[in-house]
């Protein structure tokens, strides 16, 4: 018997027994989501002028962008932890959340002058961001790597880095209604350098916490 078939029999066993990670994934992110939310109120709370930034389109794209990318890397993360299931649908979202998001930066180069691209890009609030996007994050990871643990991920510091990213984009789209710097420059910077943190961090805990 190939090993593949024998991991897929072992997952089917536990099927009647455990959740699949997919279905144990929703109630564990959702509680994570209201401890990354009670902090956010505590800490950051929505950005003072939030009802007019709604009318601009960059401040929307924000969210938008960090959903899609959350949205996708959800599902790879879950595939990642059901062996023999196909890569190539998130992965395809995910590269469609890259697009969009380089789409975005391009518009941006186009839209200003280029003596204004540093400090777009620099912003006002760097460090608060890469600090308050892993902190935000750190309930939905813990959350997701014990859903995923109802899986068998062949690959465990893979799926925690995929995790680690899933958890940064759920929480950047959380962070982003605090955040007053807009750009596309900004966001593709800054906010991708927090997600990279969250996701190596994913990865250690995911060596870890996801073998079996």
């Amino acid at each position: 018997m190939k090993t593949d078939d024998l991991i897929r029999g072992l997952v089917a066993d536990q099927a009647t027994r455990e959740r699949l990670p997919g279905s144990a994934l929703a109630p564990w992110f959702f509680g994570g989501l209201l401890v990354s939310f009670a902090i956010f109120l505590a800490v950051l709370g929505f950005r003072p002028d939030f009802f007019q930034a709604l009318a601009t389109v960059r401040f929307v794209l924000k969210p938008v962008e960090m959903l899609l990318f959350a949205g996708a890397a959800g599902w790879l993360a879950v595939r990642l932890a059901t062996p023999g299931a196909a890569l190539r649908p998130p992965l395809g979202l995910l590269l469609a959340a890259v697009a969009l998001l380089v789409a975005a930066v391009l518009g941006e180069l186009l839209a200003v002058p280029a003596s204004a691209w540093v400090p777009r890009l620099v912003g006002s609030s760097a460090g608060v961001c890469v600090a308050a996007v892993p902190l935000l994050a750190a309930p939905l990871l813990a959350a997701t790597l014990l859903a995923l643990r109802h899986g068998a991920p062949l690959r465990p510091a893979l799926a925690g880095a995929v995790a680690g990213l899933f958890s940064a984009a759920a929480a950047a789209a959380l962070y982003a209604l605090h955040c007053r710097d807009d750009s596309p420059l900004f966001v593709a910077t800054w906010y991708t350098f927090a997600a990279a943190l969250t996701a190596a961090a994913g990865a250690a805990l995911g060596r870890k916490m996801l073998r079996w």
